[in-house]
């Protein structure tokens, strides 16, 4: 495996000598204003191309016109033949494939499997721009336009799906993307590294299958590689029960005949496979099990994960353990005669690598093809910095861990505050406020664990749950500090955070708390404490309501002493695996008894690869051995919705729902007129008067404080994700 190098010490490839593009090319007449006959690298992306560095298309396309390669856009083409895919010629090295910032199915249902009708990432936001499963639609098309160019897959989409996956949208187990879509390499979580080594090893000549050495990427190849030692992964983690079916790792016919002629090329000499089924052997060999170099581990088939949800359940497992780059090994997993091999993930960026990413010649602005319309995600993001990667939080039902990895990867506080000057001097209608300073949380800023050593050891698949480790260093007084020094920047009036708050680790440094009330609130907080109850929470890898009760209790203390009336808003999961009717049931008093009422709700999506997709699909937990306990799972539109139900106890369209599940689970003493009851009985009228005084009933609260839709002033509960 080759080390991690830094972005800016290769050599710059020919076209460095021309002058960064004002916006990168999205057609021939820009080719031509330009100077270029051709592009090196193109990008297929299934967002609108915006060149700001909140936008993947834009990092990846600086990145690679940094290296001195000319790199072209063609963003969200019309898919249904290969034309749009022609425009810009024929790409000199590659075509780099993504959906988006967004899964492409996420992007265009909803949890209740309904088409959205409109798409944050297109001009107007208007719907419909994008294929399902887009990565395979551009590859196939990019294939179909110039056949013998390589194709580079990447982006979220093509992350989260590079081993055999639970499919939420046709109910199956699916190949990884990487073989539907006739890819030659996958790259997955942040790119940089993969696809600058990429770029180069192309542009010397290297052809696509002598490229196998690079930190994260995937390949498909017709066998493993020979002197590579082959765990079998029921060694390193015994799944339980499994039904009688040949065994997935018999590679008897391989080992007898081996292929010969194929352009997978390795070293002379024969695979072992080593099968550590035995409790003696595996103290015998345990020595392997330490080996990251030319070791391999074999995860269970396709054709076996796709029939067995035990084997799915370890696979997923297995996974997921061999995340850590410190000391994640090689996995490779059998699709019918291919195997698709996976390196271990790539090092996190450094925090001067990380400034220079960020501070590329970026116009900030969308393509000026796109006029004067609107693209909602870049409007959302415009005023915002971001200030980190990563997340070691864990979260089940979250894949910004296997994604982008749970090593936090920081930029300096100078380029940040850098970064905020050229928004406040560059970006059209900027009135001095800064909408956010976060990332895919708020305040793990420089967060880390106080050992490298421990660190790059570690398996732990968060550093917070099921309690916050002794090794992780909680001090958020640079946050603190960071905070003071964008508010003093000339011509900023506010900075807001708006990212995610864990609010566990809040609570560590009572003076970001207060920092954070005091200056950086605009009058309502949103918190996502997920669930009251212990069975989903921990099947969520989330705390319990007693951290959200100390945070609250700070933050309430907090707001009083800088003279504010403040509130948080938590935000809930309906659905989640591990969580019962009654489980709902006590959240809708906890609700009512706070005076909660969400006017919409997140019910849990089944994204590919998390840990709660895997709940969802097997019923089985892979927290744990596998086997060793099984999850209540609701599936099915009825048993949802009743759950979506329990969230929105006061909207009458759920009471005759709510009446026949309370009356089945022996709780009809809910049901009633008075403020003990959840919800009224059937002859109850609901004009909206009485509707109001009914609310007020159930919340002790006066109408105008029960958030009904006719009070303006308060603001509309939507989860984002």
């Amino acid at each position: 495996m080759t080390a991690a190098k830094e972005l800016y010490s290769y050599r710059k490839y020919w076209a460095e000598c021309l002058t960064p593009a004002p916006q990168l090319p999205m057609s021939r007449e820009e080719m031509d204003q330009l100077g270029w006959d051709s592009c090196d690298v193109i990008i297929v992306c299934g967002d609108a191309y915006v060149d700001h560095p909140s936008f993947g298309m834009a990092v990846i396309g600086r990145v690679l016109e940094a290296q001195g390669f000319r790199v072209g856009i063609i963003a969200q083409p019309a898919w249904q033949d290969k034309s749009d895919f022609m425009k810009l010629g024929k790409p000199n090295l590659f075509f780099g494939v993504s959906a988006g910032n967004m899964d492409s199915m996420i992007n265009r249902y909803t949890a209740d499997l309904k088409i959205r009708k409109d798409d944050a990432y297109t001009p107007g936001g208007k719907g419909g721009a994008r294929p399902d499963r887009a990565v395979l639609s551009y590859s196939q098309r990019c294939r179909e336009a110039y056949k013998d160019v390589p194709i580079v897959i990447g982006g979220i989409e093509a992350s989260l799906r590079r081993i055999a996956h639970y499919d939420y949208w046709s109910d199956k187990v699916r190949r990884s993307a990487l073989i539907d879509a006739k890819a030659d390499i996958l790259v997955y979580g942040n790119a940089e590294r993969a696809i600058v080594e990429i770029a180069h090893r192309i542009a010397n000549g290297d052809t696509c299958d002598k490229i196998r050495d690079i930190r994260g990427t995937a390949f498909s190849l017709k066998s493993v590689p020979k002197n590579w030692q082959v765990i079998d992964s029921t060694s390193l983690d015994t799944p339980g029960i499994i039904e009688q079916h040949a065994n997935p790792y018999e590679m008897k016919e391989e080992l007898e005949q081996p292929p010969t002629g194929s352009n997978d090329t390795a070293p002379s000499s024969e695979v072992q496979v080593v099968t550590l089924m035995d409790p003696k052997k595996i103290a015998a060999d345990k020595h392997l099990l330490n080996l990251t170099d030319k070791a391999v581990v074999r995860l269970p088939a396709f054709e076996s994960v796709k029939s067995d949800t035990v084997l799915y359940a370890h696979a997923s497992r297995v996974f997921h353990q061999e995340t850590n780059p410190g000391n994640a090994r090689a996995l490779v997993q059998k699709h019918g005669d291919r195997e698709v091999w996976m390196n271990p993930p790539p090092m996190p960026l450094e925090t001067d690598e990380m400034d220079w990413v960020f501070e590329m010649p970026y116009t900030r602005l969308p393509h000026t093809s796109y006029g004067d319309a609107t693209i909602p995600a870049y409007d959302m993001i415009k005023f915002s910095v971001n200030i980190m990667r990563g997340c070691f939080g864990g979260c089940s039902f979250c894949s910004i861990t296997e994604h982008e990895g749970r090593i936090i990867q920081n930029r300096s506080k100078d380029s940040i505050l850098r970064e905020i000057e050229n928004i406040r001097d560059k970006t059209p209608g900027f009135t001095g406020i800064i909408s956010d300073l976060g990332g895919p949380t708020a305040n793990m800023w420089r967060m880390a664990c106080i050992d490298k050593k421990t660190e790059s050891s570690c398996r732990r698949l968060s550093c917070v749950w099921p309690n916050i480790c002794k090794n992780l260093q909680t001090d958020q007084m640079p946050l603190v500090d960071l905070y003071r020094d964008a508010r003093d920047i000339e011509g900023v009036k506010r900075v807001f955070i708006a990212s995610g708050l864990r609010y566990d680790l809040a609570v560590r440094t009572p003076e970001y708390v207060k920092e954070l009330v005091t200056h950086h609130v605009g009058g309502y907080l949103k918190i996502a404490p997920e669930h009251t109850e212990e069975g989903p929470l921990s099947k969520m890898m989330k705390p319990g309501m007693g951290t959200y009760d100390a945070f609250k209790k700070m933050f309430e203390k907090f707001s009083k002493e800088a003279g504010k009336e403040q509130y948080l808003i938590p935000y809930f999961i309906a659905a989640h695996p591990g969580t019962s009717d009654e489980d709902m049931m006590n959240l809708a008093l906890w609700l009512k008894e706070n005076g909660f009422r969400a006017d919409q709700v997140q019910t849990f999506y089944p994204s590919p690869m998390a840990n709660a997709t895997t709940m969802y699909h097997t019923q089985l937990n892979p927290l744990k051995k596998v086997g060793r306990e099984t999850v209540e799972t609701a599936k099915g539109h009825k048993a949802r919705r009743l759950h979506k139900a329990f969230l929105r106890y006061h909207a009458p369209e759920n009471w005759d729902t709510l009446r026949e599940a309370l009356r089945r689970m022996g709780r009809a003493d809910l049901i009633g007129n008075s403020k003990k009851h959840l919800i009224p009985r059937e002859n109850h009228r609901t004009t909206a008067g009485r509707h109001q005084r009914f609310l007020s009933q159930h919340t002790g609260l006066p109408p105008r404080e029960t958030g009904a839709s006719n009070h303006k002033k308060r603001p509309s509960k939507q989860r984002k994700r």
